[in-house]
């Protein structure tokens, strides 16, 4: 089965595929492109991936704009769906912006829901409310970025996340997609302040935040992407793979590969791949979240 990556940046190649004047992370490439992502995804065997606009400045050495994906879109049909980005200080900066005017334009040009949200601003903020609220009624799902108070992007949340409750409670309608070191950190009891922004080791201890919220609340999804993702399902192997059997319904695969020379996030592959050959992993929680759940997903935005 192909799989799709539900979590994916990638920039335009322009000049017979030079890339122009793209700058580059200090000592490293710029973001994949089109081509590239082709290369690595035959050797993952992913048939396509939602491309993630990156709009919000925090952390970043390159804005990718809604428009740029699009065209990306537009170029590779056959290799990309796309989420357009929002930010909630966009327009006049205030928590009563008609944040719809944007989300509605990028909807219609076929975006099939609102990520990576990193802009460093706590979830209970009036601005960050208002995005909810916005992107609830036009029934985009938001795919976010948690960052712990020394992160240099994310949603901010506490230990624990009390916010990102919060915030479930309040947008029952409204699906979340949960991604990060200091999301995925939360999968085990014992995470704290100090190991939360990073990848903690050894085995995961009962009573972790991520899978108490997913549990609880049917609007929360997560994407097992990065090294944060793979990092919390490969730490204790087997609870990892209970924990992909238990929640199988509600996690998407992806690889969020920024650069070309990524590919240490084929390890997420290997994982998945060898939990369904060693039976410790269903075909049909294999099925589901390599594939089933983001092709049900992003066909109920079409």
């Amino acid at each position: 089965m192909m799989k799709i990556d539900m979590h994916i940046h990638g920039i335009m190649f322009v000049n017979d595929g030079e890339e122009k004047n793209s700058i580059t992370r200090p000592g490293k490439d710029t973001f994949a492109t089109a081509e590239y992502l082709r290369i690595a995804y035959k050797k993952l065997g992913i048939e396509k991936g939602v491309l993630l606009p990156i709009v919000s400045p925090e952390g970043q050495h390159r804005i990718i704009s809604n428009e740029e994906n699009y065209r990306m879109v537009c170029d590779n049909p056959d290799l990309f769906d796309w989420f357009c980005c929002i930010d909630p200080r966009w327009g006049n900066n205030r928590a009563d912006t008609d944040l719809g005017y944007f989300i509605e334009h990028y909807k219609k040009l076929g975006a099939k829901g609102i990520g990576e949200v990193t802009c460093k601003l706590p979830f209970d903020n009036p601005l960050v409310k208002n995005m909810f609220y916005h992107a609830q009624n036009f029934n985009m799902p938001i795919l976010f970025h948690i960052g712990a108070e020394r992160e240099p992007y994310g949603l901010f949340d506490y230990a624990g996340l009390p916010l990102l409750e919060k915030t479930l409670e309040a947008y029952p309608d409204l699906k979340f997609i949960g991604h990060s070191a200091s999301f995925w950190a939360e999968i085990s009891g014992d995470c704290t302040d100090d190991n939360r922004a990073g990848y903690p080791k050894g085995p995961v201890v009962k009573g972790g935040r991520v899978p108490k919220l997913l549990l609880d609340y049917p609007n929360l999804y997560a994407d097992i992407s990065a090294g944060s993702g793979y990092n919390a399902i490969t730490r204790d192997k087997d609870f990892g793979y209970s924990f992909l059997e238990e929640f199988q319904d509600k996690l998407f695969y992806g690889t969020d590969i920024c650069a070309p020379k990524e590919y240490e996030f084929f390890k997420l592959a290997d994982f998945l791949e060898n939990g369904l050959s060693e039976n410790k992993l269903s075909k049909t929680a294999y099925n589901k979240i390599c594939r089933l759940n983001a092709e049900s997903f992003l066909l109920s935005q079409s």
